[in-house]
């Protein structure tokens, strides 16, 4: 098991234990676990995410739904083929994020649609037979959409799609796309 994944474990049993103290509400904090590839064809970045959101300011009501803002704080391990030879290489990357959401039936409805903008660092340089990142330090933009269930909301599952690039600080800037599963627990 990597150093990245054992931090990843570490960190969400000690999040867990915090999670089971607390009641959920529509409002409340919560916790996620997030698995997710790149779509291209010929390999595959996968990575596994474990991460925090926490409400902040107000909703609003908008074109019949409700806007509310999170803000996501992340570790990720990534997992990619090295440039050369059949190896892989594992990455460490944190990250903060602030979303905005948007729920239907004027914020009654399980169904949600999600989109934000941050920035990770990553413990070294991003590097495959394909793709080489000049910077460890990366923005990233989100969208999303999802569904809560349980008697107060607290389960969410959604599938995302994130995308990571220097915004041209240095080149080359080529990017990386993922396509993720998250399940969210809200205490």
């Amino acid at each position: 098991m990597t150093s990245c994944a054992k931090a990843i474990l570490c960190l969400g049993g000690v999040l867990l234990s915090v999670a089971a103290q607390a009641a959920p509400d529509d409002r409340a904090m919560g916790i996620y676990l997030e698995a997710g590839t790149t779509p291209q064809s010929g390999r595959s970045t996968d990575s596994l995410t474990l991460g925090l959101t926490r409400p902040f300011g107000a909703n609003y009501p908008l074109w019949g739904g409700d806007v509310s803002f999170y803000w996501d704080a992340f570790l990720s391990g990534w997992r990619a083929p090295k440039p050369h030879g059949n190896d892989n290489d594992n990455y460490a990357q944190i990250g903060a994020i602030a979303n905005v959401r948007y729920r239907f039936g004027e914020g009654g409805s399980p169904w949600f649609l999600d989109a934000g903008i941050g920035g990770t660092v990553m413990d070294h340089l991003y590097r495959t037979p394909d793709r080489e990142f000049s910077t460890a330090f990366q923005f990233t933009e989100v969208i999303g959409a999802g569904l809560n269930f349980g008697a107060q909301r607290e389960h969410e599952v959604s599938v995302r799609f994130q995308h990571f690039s220097n915004g041209r600080i240095k080149e080359p800037n080529p990017g990386e796309n993922f396509v993720r599963v998250r399940y969210l627990y809200r205490y």
